[in-house]
């Protein structure tokens, strides 16, 4: 395994993003690689260890690059003192760090790069405005630490980074958050034996590390208290649900929260302290779906909901001084909402529709919105109003809006929510994306999201809009054991009910057949890590069903795959796969894997996978590459070398869509 990549000072170019400026940015930074993909017929290759050749460049060319080139704000925060907006954007080639002022009249306009070199994996304020973030080698998940200061007398305003924490072997680590003073960060990492998350604190200026906890598998820092005495802790149980615990960071003694039989989630919308003896999260520890909580620490009390509705999980919020700001997952789009003093909810209005993310502070709400139409905006919303009766909405203004580069937002569709019911009863929920201005009924592609524990949502994937421009229907299933439909509807797949998801795939295209708006005679199935799998999966047990598959960096052969597992998985699987280490569970993953079922697949499939990923093992794939080729079947094989789970840089993307769009094309073709 290579070490840990240094990244370099920050830029100091200030980036004005018109359309025009971003292209060209774009196409100046695309590195010269060493390594990396190449334009080369797959369906060729085969040397032993499968990989591509080596491109000399990016290929911006390709009728699927306005597409990929299409992009927006990624995750983004507001400072502590609400002047600066912190937003991860991709602009040259690789995730980079950038600031922009939001007091100005056009923030946008104001944008700086603060980092370079290796891509951002995450990255938060401190309470100092400071900024903390992450970067590894190549899609490997072993995180350098770095901090970067704000500078009056730097140009833009930002500092040098400074390393933090440098990567180690054996370091998967999970950011948890500051002490108040923003002095010391928590955080969880598995470097003590490669295997278990354990909690540490660091010292911000000396980098000086402590162990905290020692724990078992996974163990992640939710919140930190104010005072900086104590932090809330979870420790994984399945894909889906967790343990709740105060931990005092002086003694490391952990007190239990919140341990119900049966499980539950209290985190996935976050955690936030009101103060050292009370904290507020929502959980669906007592309903289907998610409520909002306040725990008093001292009994370990809980109190009454103050958001409360039977049919939508809230999926993220955040405080502000004078309120809250919300927001509800209902079939995948979001519906956001401020609650003030009177305890009624308001309507955040002017946003568009898709998935919504918020961060907030002061009486200022951040909210980031990625929509079938919109790669990424950024809005803010005054929500000092929230301190009087009366007002039933709250107004949001963009300042951030994507770049759309040669392509037209209005060609870009919005897909429907369909309820299709399983052979079985369950009620199934997927998104129909179906082209515009088509003759006669399209093709379909499946596309499977991963997890198992997610959600197929509409967001901005452009993936799915370029197919779309191609005549070709897209539908995003979410089979049982995916989030955002209750908490008895996520458990549906675990353990020996794992087929019943795949089967839903087929239900699926059964009820779509039947919908007639889709020629399902020609249909395909893609999907990615999870979703890599399933395609695997359905291919085999189901060989009528579709007529070509694509599967990225997905499971072939459970019992290798579950054996080698990074910490982060190894932390859930045990409940949502079972024990492998138990002949019994052996036995039946043995039986169930797509490998041992190779000989049923009779359709042709792409294969890709990135030869860092840390989380499936490239071996995943390339035993379905050989098994498939070894009958006869078409198996076209990329394989990247400087990625991990996924393609973290813009001229690796822009060679496997290219791949991706070609090989659909060819096989969904009249």
């Amino acid at each position: 395994m290579a070490g840990p990549r240094v990244v370099q000072g920050a830029m100091k170019t200030k980036l004005l993003l018109s359309a025009s400026l971003f292209l060209a940015a774009c196409a100046a930074s695309a590195p010269v690689p060493d390594t990396g993909p190449g334009a080369v017929d797959v369906a060729t290759l085969e040397t032993p260890d499968f990989i591509a050749p080596v491109s000399s460049e990016a290929d911006y060319d390709s009728p699927v690059a306005p597409y990929v080139l299409a992009r927006g704000a990624g995750p983004s925060r507001l400072s502590p003192d609400a002047k600066t907006i912190a937003t991860r954007l991709s602009l040259t080639g690789t995730r980079q760090l950038y600031v922009m002022d939001a007091t100005a009249a056009d923030p946008k306009s104001t944008l700086w790069q603060v980092t370079s070199g290796s891509g951002v994996s995450f990255f938060d304020f401190s309470p100092t405005g400071a900024l903390i973030y992450g970067a590894d080698l190549d899609g490997d998940e072993r995180e350098n630490y770095w901090m970067v200061e704000p500078d009056g007398t730097a140009e833009g305003g930002w500092g040098e980074p400074r390393l933090l924490l440098p990567a180690t072997d054996q370091g998967f680590r999970s950011f948890g958050g500051f002490t108040a003073d923003g002095g010391t960060i928590v955080y969880s990492s598995t470097e003590r034996n490669g295997l278990d998350y354990d909690i540490y604190t660091a010292d911000v200026a000396t980098g000086e590390t402590r162990l905290v906890f020692e724990g078992e598998y996974g163990n992640f820092v939710q919140a930190v208290s104010p005072s900086g005495k104590t932090a809330i802790i979870s420790e994984s149980v399945g894909e889906d649900s967790d343990k709740l615990f105060l931990l005092d960071l002086e003694t490391g003694e952990r007190r239990v929260i919140s341990d119900p039989d049966p499980r539950a989630n209290h985190t996935d919308a976050g955690v936030e302290y009101l103060s050292d003896q009370a904290i507020m999260l929502t959980t669906n520890r007592f309903s289907e779906f998610t409520l909002m909580t306040r725990i008093v620490l001292d009994d370990m009390s809980y109190k009454a909901s103050v958001v409360d509705r039977q049919d939508a999980d809230i999926d993220g919020f955040d405080f502000c001084q004078p309120g809250l700001i919300f927001t509800y997952n209902k079939d995948g789009f979001s519906e956001t909402l401020a609650s003030g003093v009177d305890g009624g909810n308001r309507r955040v209005t002017g946003l568009p529709q898709g998935v919504h993310s918020v961060s907030c502070s002061g009486d200022t709400a951040l909210i980031r919105v990625s929509g079938p139409g919109v790669p990424g905006d950024l809005y803010l919303a005054d929500l000092g109003s929230l301190q009087e009766y009366g007002p039933t909405t709250v107004q949001a203004r963009r300042v951030f809006a994507s770049d759309y580069g040669d392509l037209d937002p209005a060609s870009l569709v919005t897909p429907e929510s369909v309820r299709i019911p399983a052979r079985d009863g369950v009620e199934l929920q997927g998104l129909l994306y179906t082209p515009r201005n088509t003759v006669g009924k399209p093709p379909v592609v499946f596309q499977v999201h991963g997890g198992p524990t997610a959600q197929s949502r509409p967001g901005y994937n452009a993936t799915i809009q370029y197919l779309l421009s191609r005549g070709i229907a897209v539908f995003s299933p979410n089979v049982r054991g995916s989030t955002g439909f209750g908490r008895t509807y996520v458990t549906l797949d675990d353990q020996r009910k794992r087929l019943d998801s795949v089967r839903d795939l087929v239900d699926m295209l059964d009820w779509l057949e039947a919908d007639g708006r889709v020629d399902t005679s020609r249909a395909a199935v893609m999907g990615g890590s999870y979703g890599g799998y399933m395609v695997n999966a359905v291919l085999a047990d189901y060989p009528e069903a579709f007529d070509a598959g694509v599967a990225l960096f997905g499971v072939g052969d459970w019992v290798t795959a579950l054996e080698v597992a990074s910490p982060a998985l190894k932390a859930s699987d045990r409940i949502e796969y079972g024990d492998i280490t138990d002949p019994e569970w052996r036995a039946f993953y043995e039986e169930i894997s797509p490998v041992a079922k190779v000989d049923n697949i009779r359709v042709p499939v792409l294969y890709s996978h990135g030869a860092m990923d840390p989380r499936i093992d490239v071996a995943e794939t390339e035993i379905m590459v050989r098994a498939l080729r070894e009958n006869g079947i078409r198996a076209d094989y990329v394989r990247i070398p400087d990625e991990g789970h996924g393609w973290a840089k813009l001229s690796n993307r822009l060679f496997y869509e290219r791949v991706q769009a070609d090989f659909l094309e060819d096989v969904l073709g009249e």
